[in-house]
């Protein structure tokens, strides 16, 4: 298959979303002085706002909720978890936690250098992401990986999520590219995967957390340095 464009995801792909949050959190739990207000434990804090992000994003994914509630209401959840029912420091949280997360730089390792790789053998990259368009722009600029990308298709910017196939019919019509030259590389086996796959691209499953699946992408890899076998 000779493939021109290639449309990445970023968080769980590219950018270590589970780090870079968790450096977050541990700076404004000690800003607001949490352990104080009975949550001493850091990890369990971490571990149940990850909890909630997940079943949350699903929800927002399905369209069962807004993006605001999203953005504060998993830090209610959990600071529920640990009875502490104060929906202002919820909320001032969530503002601070998407204000300082943006800056983190963490990536997964060979990042730059299939980057690299790729714009090197002259394939044209792209991102398609369910990140909050300005959030995600600034990843990118902190973590310098904007000049890599010629498009950035975000939820916000098309006004759909993956696993819609409506965010790949607009990504493909925002490129110029075909179906049939274009492959979906990402993490999540129902936005990334299934969503492309309904969308008639072909795709790779980027299995970082060597994931148990009973769908059939393309190609399955679990270190970013095996695209070159693919490219």
């Amino acid at each position: 298959m000779a493939y021109k464009h290639l449309f990445f995801d970023l968080d769980h792909t590219l950018w270590d979303f589970e780090t870079n949050a968790k450096e977050t959190f541990q700076e404004l739990h000690r800003l607001h002085m949490l352990h104080e207000k009975g949550i001493a434990d850091f990890d369990a804090f971490f571990s149940r706002y990850s909890f909630h992000n997940t079943r949350l994003w699903d929800r927002y994914t399905k369209g069962y909720i807004k993006q605001e509630e999203l953005r504060w209401k998993r830090i209610w959840l959990t600071l529920l978890d640990f009875k502490l029912a104060d929906e202002a420091l919820a909320k001032e949280i969530s503002v601070q936690f998407l204000e300082g997360l943006p800056n983190r730089k963490k990536l997964f390792p060979y990042t730059t250098e299939i980057l690299d790789y790729l714009t090197q053998k002259n394939y044209v990259l792209h991102l398609i992401t369910n990140g909050f368009d300005n959030v995600q722009h600034s990843k990118l600029k902190h973590s310098n990986l904007t000049g890599y990308f010629k498009e950035v298709i975000t939820s916000e910017k098309c006004g759909s999520l993956k696993p819609q196939k409506e965010i790949f019919e607009f990504a493909l019509r925002a490129t110029n590219a075909d179906a049939g030259e274009s492959i979906m590389i990402g993490d999540n086996i129902d936005a990334d995967i299934k969503g492309a796959m309904a969308a008639g691209l072909d795709t790779i499953f980027v299995n970082h957390i060597n994931a148990d699946t009973d769908v059939r992408p393309t190609y399955t890899i679990h270190h970013l340095k095996e695209l070159e076998d693919i490219f």
